[in-house]
């Protein structure tokens, strides 16, 4: 590891999504289980194989709530996130290889939700799905380097945790087999040919650019410069958020899997487009549900590609030693470059909803290495001084590692053989 001179020349300016200052960051991660790309990996998981996949998500919420924490707590003891730190810690190609691997990974997320959002359009107003993909990165990109999200945030994240707690209710409308349902949830199996599912739910879940959208809110608030009694107290309130709102998450995600089970996968049906989700929400909203999940795929990918176009600028930024700050340069390119990656796979797409599955295994292949890094840095004592991980919480860190590093390498091998 090597420090990097002149480190650091602008102040933390978060902007352009004001609110997640003002709410935990667990539940910035809660209303990220809403988003199109987790839309579609839950629900091929439910149709395509019942609940024999709900164990990857009580999986991937557990890695979440040890790997959102760890990222936390880097953080809040040394006031860089996790971009800002990899640069003034890692020697210089270490860290923008892998900073580089994270935007790329922002990029992937980002099309994914470009994507629902055109499906959305398109389900709404008959709107070619590029020219909806291009229309939603364009006025996302307006609004967010224009500050002219704040006007709309708060009305846009109400109405996609409408949706998405609009799925937990569903469960008291359908049949379930619960004593399979708890099977599902506890007893891992991976039925042949769904090791990409697999791997899409696990990376809907636990998604990187998240993990550099938390440092850098919980960074932004400077708590390093208070008492240690101060960094003591907040380190104790954001495991409580984060463990509250994972557990929200879990249940959302649960119900998306199991309500696509009940509706689709009981009936021998096999979810070959977004759209068709809609049916889930008839027997609670009728003849309106296909409007209303259209809208709500307008909301969720809208919000969800500021999201991470901002953790695209927080990466960028990181790169040259910065905090995001989206009236800086250095933020604005890393965003600019975020949408521009996910307009341009979406012009090359040709099955929308493959693509919308594949980006989330994008993600579960970049996570190893953002989880090898924030292993690296949060179990220094050099970075973190006393608060460096423990001895427990390194065994979980790599334990968690391990997995998915596994999971990735059995993905390699069943793609070679097929």
């Amino acid at each position: 590891m090597s420090r990097l001179k002149g480190f650091g020349k602008h102040t933390p300016g978060f902007g352009g999504l004001d609110i997640l200052k003002f709410i935990g960051p667990g539940f910035l991660v809660a209303v990220g289980f809403i988003d199109p790309g987790n839309w579609a990996s839950n629900v091929a998981a439910g149709s395509q194989y019942g609940y024999s996949l709900l164990w990857v998500v009580t999986l991937s919420t557990l890695m979440l709530i040890v790997l959102q924490h760890n990222a936390a707590h880097l953080g809040i003891v040394t006031g860089l996130c996790l971009a800002e730190s990899s640069t003034r810690y890692f020697r210089r190609r270490t860290g923008r290889l892998f900073l580089g691997s994270a935007l790329a990974a922002a990029g992937a997320t980002a099309m994914a939700e470009v994507l629902g959002a055109a499906i959305g359009l398109n389900m709404l107003f008959g709107l070619p799905l590029k020219i909806g993909a291009f229309l939603t990165a364009g006025l996302a990109g307006y609004l967010l380097f224009s500050n002219g999200y704040r006007r709309l945030e708060k009305w846009i994240i109400a109405f996609v945790s409408l949706i998405g707690f609009s799925f937990l209710f569903e469960i008291s409308l359908v049949h379930i087999g619960w004593a399979g349902a708890l099977k599902g949830w506890t007893v891992p199996s991976v039925p042949p040919g769904s090791l990409p599912i697999v791997m899409s739910v696990l990376g809907a879940v636990v998604m990187p650019h998240n993990l550099f959208l938390h440092s850098e809110i919980i960074q932004s608030r400077q708590w390093n410069r208070e008492a240690e009694e101060v960094i003591g107290k907040q380190l104790k309130y954001e495991f409580a958020d984060t463990l509250l709102a994972m557990l929200i998450g879990w249940a959302i995600n649960s119900a998306l899997v199991i309500v696509a089970a009940e509706v689709f996968h009981a009936h021998g049906t096999v979810v070959s487009d977004l759209a068709q989700a809609d049916i889930t929400l008839r027997p609670l909203l009728g003849n309106s549900a296909h409007i209303i999940f259209g809208a709500a795929l307008v909301m969720a990918g809208f919000s969800s590609s500021v999201t991470a176009a901002m953790a695209g600028g927080s990466i960028f930024a990181g790169m040259y030693g910065e905090p995001f700050d989206i009236s800086d340069n250095h933020s604005r390119a890393g965003a600019a470059i975020t949408f521009g990656l996910a307009a341009l796979v979406v012009l090359f797409l040709r099955d929308s909803f493959s693509g919308l599955i594949w980006s989330q295994v994008v993600l579960a292949i970049q996570l190893p290495w953002t989880i090898f890094a924030q292993i690296a840095l949060t179990s220094s004592s050099r970075v973190m001084g006393r608060h460096a991980n423990s001895l427990t919480g390194n065994v979980l860190l790599w334990a968690t590692a391990a997995i998915v590093a596994v999971l990735n390498v059995m993905l390699a091998v069943e793609m070679m053989r097929g």
